[in-house]
């Protein structure tokens, strides 16, 4: 009797275990869609808006095309086949030069993170080059690399590399001395310090250097594609300028704003799933 008692209290245990998985999954999807709705509103209402003006006459169509104008010729594109090939060759580029800029700041900065004398020795400098405008590099590379490849995917690490350099060596230093001092006191060598208790505490800002190079990867993607591009994105800005096409310029900019919001859910996404330990403000 007891033993039937036991499996139907354990039974029941798992049933409800189940139910109050499933009500959070719930909870999620509808608090995800709200917030979908709701970030959705203020671009739909600036759309009806423009559309209305724009038929009104109030902003001439050689300036600033109607939203219609503009998905129709996203539309003309994406059936003649070129809309996908730009996007994809300014996507790889983006996500070569997101790849190299994240290594060499992941090592670099690292590096300068650990050790203070790395700091002395290459921070400055590092500080001085971060100065330096986007479009300074243009012609530089240019006479490096050429208008090949090589030269955009460099333009566009150079923009990755900064912010994630900055977020891992602010990571690093910004790690509680005390938690080091109580690893050491459990006997952590310097391997698993780094591990348990370094690592888990800089990622954080790690995550965030990621998805701010990310966006100036977007940014930079811009410049490098104007060193003699024939396809991408950059490239279409550049073609309806030439052409005195405003539908082509506004076309690409919205497609640039799409594709990295796209990209920088995708990051925030990891983000959330890795820092799940994190008791934050926003959990709570």
């Amino acid at each position: 009797m007891a033993k039937h008692e036991g499996e139907i209290a354990s039974s029941a245990l798992v049933t409800n275990r189940t139910r109050g998985k499933k009500i959070r999954q719930v909870k999620t999807d509808f608090s995800g869609g709200k917030v979908i709705i709701l970030g959705s509103v203020l671009p739909i209402l600036l759309v009806i808006v423009w559309e209305i003006l724009s038929r009104m006459g109030v902003f001439p169509a050689y300036q600033l095309p109607a939203p219609t104008t503009i998905i129709e010729t996203i539309r003309e594109m994406a059936q003649d086949g070129t809309l996908w090939t730009h996007i994809g060759v300014t996507t790889f580029r983006v996500f070569a030069g997101f790849a190299l800029g994240t290594i060499v700041a992941i090592i670099l900065g690292s590096f300068v993170g650990f050790y203070k004398k790395a700091e002395q020795i290459f921070d400055p400098m590092i500080q001085a080059f971060r100065s330096i405008p986007s479009l300074a590099w243009v012609p530089l590379f240019i006479l490096w690399m050429g208008i090949g490849e090589p030269s955009k995917i460099t333009m566009i690490a150079v923009g990755v590399f900064f912010p994630v350099y900055l977020n891992i060596v602010s990571g690093i230093m910004g790690v509680d001395r005390k938690l080091i001092e109580v690893g050491k006191m459990y006997g952590l060598n310097t391997f698993h310090l780094i591990r348990k208790v370094i690592l888990p505490a800089s990622l954080p800002s790690f995550l965030v250097g990621l998805r701010s190079g990310l966006g100036l990867g977007w940014m930079f993607v811009v410049a490098a594609e104007l060193m003699g591009a024939s396809q991408g994105l950059g490239y279409l800005l550049v073609l309806g300028q030439n052409t005195l096409s405003p539908e082509i310029i506004i076309a690409s900019i919205i497609l640039f704003a799409i594709i990295g919001k796209l990209s920088d859910w995708v990051l925030k996404l990891v983000e959330k799933r890795t820092l799940q330990w994190q008791d934050s403000l926003i959990k709570s």
